[in-house]
């Protein structure tokens, strides 16, 4: 029996591949897998591991966050939400380094905390 949280992001990834009019033949070539696989991911019969999460994100250019969003914990109740992964998954969604880099100085600025640059 499947694992409800695999089934739930099988179903965002199926959402986000059919958004991005790929097929799973497209995606599986690109992870170098058979479709097969991305078949049984998206069904939540075979669990996607976290590295393999990552470079599908990167593929279908989506944050990590993206496959869990909407999820429910087993109490059937939304999980809290934290405002500074809200900040942290805007700012990855900027494609301009110049404005991260902005962004960046101005959030050291007002908190008095040095971030580590790897923009």
């Amino acid at each position: 029996m499947s694992h409800p949280v695999d089934v739930h992001v099988g179903r965002k990834l199926k959402q986000v591949r059919t958004l991005r009019r790929l097929s799973q033949t497209d995606v599986a070539r690109k992870l170098n897998l058979s479709f097969q696989q991305i078949q049984k991911y998206e069904i939540g019969s075979n669990r996607v591991a976290a590295s393999r999460l990552f470079e599908l994100s990167q593929i279908l250019d989506v944050p990590p966050s993206y496959f869990f969003e909407d999820l429910k914990d087993s109490a059937d109740t939304p999980p809290k939400k934290d405002p500074g992964m809200a900040i942290v998954t805007a700012l990855a969604a900027i494609k301009d380094d110049a404005v991260k880099s902005r962004i960046v100085t101005f959030i050291e600025d007002i908190s008095g905390k040095t971030v580590a640059r790897h923009i």
